[in-house]
């Protein structure tokens, strides 16, 4: 899937570098232990700022999902699935899932997180069937 340039900020620059290790993170609340993505200034639990970075296990399941079958611009292939995955330590992530068949997809099916490189050095987690050993 050709990507748009995808800005970088202070909040997002932690996370950013940990995908170009392909570490999937997410923000923890260091008051309350509030676990959240995406990142953000505030803990949405508490209303907190002091925020860091802690890693995940990758794994979740299928929260909701759609198929987008028009490419919203060029360059880009449908259909494709967008979807919420929720992960084992609770934060919902929006993203995609991929190598299976669009219309394979069902909700609360096990995920784990593989990657998209981008052009710069950086991943996007996207989610697969998870291996059931």
């Amino acid at each position: 899937m050709n990507e748009p340039d995808i800005p970088v900020d202070e909040v997002t620059g932690p996370w950013w570098e940990a995908t170009r290790e392909r570490r999937l993170t997410v923000q923890k609340c260091r008051g309350c232990g509030r676990l959240q993505h995406y990142p953000r200034a505030l803990c949405t639990g508490c209303g907190g700022t002091d925020l860091d970075f802690t890693d995940v296990s990758g794994r979740g399941t299928v929260d909701s999902f759609t198929v987008v079958h028009r490419a919203p611009r060029p360059g880009v292939e449908a259909p494709y699935v967008v979807a919420r995955v929720r992960l084992a330590e609770g934060p919902l992530l929006l993203t995609n899932l991929v190598d299976a068949e669009p219309g394979s997809w069902r909700c609360d099916a096990p995920v784990e997180v593989a990657w998209r490189a981008l052009p710069d050095g950086r991943n996007l987690p996207v989610f697969t069937l998870a291996n059931q050993d």
